[in-house]
């Protein structure tokens, strides 16, 4: 038995989100009708769609165009870091380590989620460097499957169309802090054991 029309389409939109199957989308259907901050939710759906841009330089989630990143002369403008979604430019920035620049791809590369490379924003990457000024590109995508793909793409489509292009580097990884080796994944080990460095010079030696 179907359900009513109106509740099929909820189920419907819910169900179109990244991760959420048809079991997902029915609770979360059920859930909203019996919420009654639920229209609080939905003007709030609708405010951040009217008051939200993509910034035409990283294209990330702002306010205004520039966003507050761009046109801060105070960050690195000869250095972008490359990300997959607006969440992981906040991520970089609370660690506060970071004073360069982004490019959000809004995406990684999943032909079996139905993202290709045309829906990612790697031709205004290019335009932006065909502008001149950057000097390292960070490869700042994920260290899963579908983030070395979309790194791999974004170097390719880089090298391929700026001549000279500049520096190309991916994020270090390796063993977290705090962590137990039984734990991690073997990606992650893998990585660590590839990059790893002297602790320094021999005993004996000054």
């Amino acid at each position: 038995m179907a359900y009513p029309e109106p509740l099929e389409a909820l189920i419907a939109a819910f169900e179109r989100y990244p991760g959420i199957g048809r079991r997902s989308a029915e609770r979360l259907a059920f859930h909203a009708l019996r919420d009654r901050e639920a229209r609080g939710l939905a003007q709030a759906i609708e405010r951040a769609y009217k008051q939200t841009v993509r910034c035409s330089v990283c294209a990330n989630v702002a306010v205004k165009d520039p966003c507050r990143i761009c046109a801060d002369p105070e960050r690195d403008a000869g250095l972008i870091a490359v990300v997959e979604e607006p969440r992981h430019v906040e991520a970089m920035e609370r660690s506060g380590a970071f004073k360069g620049r982004y490019h959000v791809l809004m995406g990684a590369w999943n032909a079996a989620e139905g993202t290709e490379p045309e829906h990612l924003s790697i031709r205004a990457l290019v335009d932006r460097l065909a502008q001149g000024g950057v000097r390292e590109l960070i490869l700042a995508t994920d260290p899963d499957a579908e983030g070395e793909a979309t790194g791999l793409l974004v170097a390719e489509a880089v090298e391929s169309a700026i001549h000279p292009a500049p520096l190309i580097t991916r994020l270090a990884r390796g063993v977290p802090a705090g962590s137990s080796l039984e734990y991690l994944h073997r990606g992650i080990l893998e990585d660590a054991l590839e990059a790893r460095r002297p602790l320094g010079p021999p005993r004996g030696r000054s």
